[in-house]
């Protein structure tokens, strides 16, 4: 049996739009973040998944060039988004466009949402 995830408050419009699942709540946390470095386990804390679940993850993440090592503090690695992936430069403006849509007024959402195909 696996363990429950907490549902998380607050949700932000990201996760109200991809689901709310360890992986994206670490990707939502490092986009709203995404100028400052930390190091995992206050990623994992910050995100409000456990460790052991970043580490599924987090490794592969570092090889796709989707995080990078910014520094080392005593023992601990310091992580960011690499905002020069060019996956993560359309997640944060896809993020950007998510925001924008949940704060305009209900006129101008209309505006914002994607023309039909």
């Amino acid at each position: 049996m696996g363990t429950k995830m907490r549902i998380k408050k607050n949700k932000s419009m990201f996760l109200e739009v991809f689901g709310d699942t360890p992986k994206l709540r670490v990707l939502d946390f490092l986009i709203e973040n995404h100028f400052l470095d930390y190091p995992i386990t206050e990623i994992a804390r910050q995100a409000d998944v456990s460790y052991n679940s970043i580490k599924l993850f987090f490794d592969d993440w570092v090889k796709e060039s989707i995080l990078m090592r910014t520094r080392k503090v005593g023992k601990s690695d310091y992580y960011k988004l690499n905002i020069e992936n060019i996956f993560i430069k359309n997640l944060i403006k896809l993020d950007w466009i998510l925001t924008k849509k949940m704060l305009a007024p209900e006129s101008e959402r209309k505006m914002l949402s994607p023309i039909p195909a």
